[in-house]
């Protein structure tokens, strides 16, 4: 309660004139009168990333790499990679009827979303909006679930090339089907030889199958007051529902719109969420039904040259907890007898926020800074670890559709209740180097 005190403190305090948009609208509905059949459309985002690749200083597999030093999902310190490749279609396919509209996104990068489950290509989203009723628009399929801002709005528009620690640990859902013992890892000396806890498929990209309704409410004063609610599986995408149980979501917006139109309005937003639902581990040989809820409350600020953005996360239950002694998953430890897991708690707690300026030096060259905060399990003594974070970067706008962003992380993660070799262990994060181009067609 005093971390969300203290945000709301800042927030209050400097709201300085993070791009922004209303994304339920953008995302899930076509202009009246205004959308074709067929809209193709696509981005590319190759990137180079870098670390010093410092290796595990303890631990079981102390001499190895370490997790937190590769870039995901090579597990390479030192790479170029095509991080994203996008295409998709939207449009209005019926003349007589244009209150209906779809939307289709494939991924073809390499990331969380293709790496996993299978094949190199990824439908990301899928949907059908129905908008006949006032107030109340329907959309349903696959699709990014109403939320955080980072996750909700569009990549292509990002200030940063990767997302905040809040959002990526608490958010980005990385699928598993067991909880894992932690420790070491998975015990492979007997019979247990070829067990290896890792994921299921690909991340959750913040996405869901389900059915939401929403819309939003223009005011001729220049508000905008957004709402929506949605049930999906909670099995993130690409998969079906593997329980009973159903996830819900709900979010609220109220928008001054300055001026400008789309993904990079000049505006002010508050908006507040909040996600429930459950999910099913196997625990010691029994499968166990977990709460996963997460909530959070934000501001954006975006006029002028200056732009400002917070966010708190708080988060209950589901909580991911890295790998096993910070190796790269499916490592063998040096003794040979454990295999390092992705590790979930199922009962856990952790909370977090980020703050972001930035600063528009010439219309071509905005510089940025964000600082983030994450206490991971904090209803454990020796488990709670605390990340700090704070980029620098830049972007270099080429034209409208194509830019280069470079960003350098200055990182920290502590173990407050730890013992010595987890401490040893985060001592070797290193900072990372990313450069990223993105070209939009």
């Amino acid at each position: 309660m005093k971390k969300l005190l203290l945000l709301s403190t800042c927030i209050a305090a400097i709201v300085l004139p993070a791009h922004g948009a209303n994304w339920l609208k953008l995302q899930g509905t076509e202009p009246e009168g205004a959308g074709g059949r067929a809209k193709v459309w696509g981005f590319i985002q190759p990137e180079y990333v870098r670390t010093d690749d410092t290796k595990l200083k303890a631990g079981p597999y102390a001499g190895q790499k370490a997790v937190f030093n590769q870039n995901r999902p090579d597990d390479q310190a030192d790479e170029f990679n095509i991080r994203r490749a996008r295409i998709g279609v939207r449009g209005t396919p019926f003349p007589l009827d244009p209150k209906i509209n779809y939307f289709i996104l494939a991924e073809f990068g390499n990331n969380g979303i293709t790496k996993n489950g299978g094949g190199s290509v990824k439908v990301t989203d899928a949907s059908v909006t129905l908008n006949h009723i006032d107030g109340a628009r329907f959309r349903v399929g696959q699709f990014k679930y109403p939320g955080s801002e980072e996750g909700l709005r569009a990549i292509h528009v990002a200030n940063y090339t990767s997302f905040s620690e809040p959002v990526n640990q608490l958010l980005l859902e990385r699928f598993v089907d067991a909880q894992s013992t932690g420790g070491a890892g998975t015990d492979i000396s007997g019979a247990n030889a070829d067990t290896f806890i890792g994921l299921n498929g690909p991340v959750g990209a913040f996405r869901d199958i389900g059915v939401q309704i929403f819309d939003t409410f223009e005011q001729e004063n220049g508000w905008e007051y957004s709402y929506a609610a949605m049930i999906g599986n909670g099995n993130g995408i690409t998969r079906g529902d593997n329980n009973d149980d159903k996830d819900f979501y709900t979010y609220l917006a109220a928008e001054k719109v300055y001026g400008g139109k789309g993904a990079r309005r000049e505006h002010l937003k508050a908006y507040v969420w909040n996600h429930s639902g459950k999910r099913t581990l196997d625990v010691a040989g029994v499968e166990t039904d977990f709460d996963r809820d997460r909530r959070g409350i934000g501001v954006i600020y975006d006029k002028g040259k200056y732009s400002f953005g917070a966010e708190y996360i708080d988060a209950d239950g589901m909580i991911f907890n890295g790998t096993s002694a910070g190796a790269v998953p499916g490592s063998i430890s040096n003794n040979g007898n454990a295999r390092a897991d992705f590790n979930v708690q199922g009962e856990g707690e952790a909370d977090g926020y980020y703050l972001h300026f930035g600063y528009d030096v010439t219309p071509s060259v905005e510089l940025d800074l964000r600082y983030e905060s994450l206490d991971r399990l904090t209803n454990s003594v020796g488990g709670e670890r605390e990340f700090r974070t704070t980029t620098i970067g830049a972007q270099y706008f080429f034209n409208k559709k194509s830019r280069f962003t470079i960003n350098y992380a200055f990182r920290d993660i502590d173990a407050p209740g730890g013992n010595a070799t987890a401490k040893s262990i985060l001592s070797g994060v290193d900072d990372k180097l990313t450069a990223q181009l993105l070209f939009i067609f």
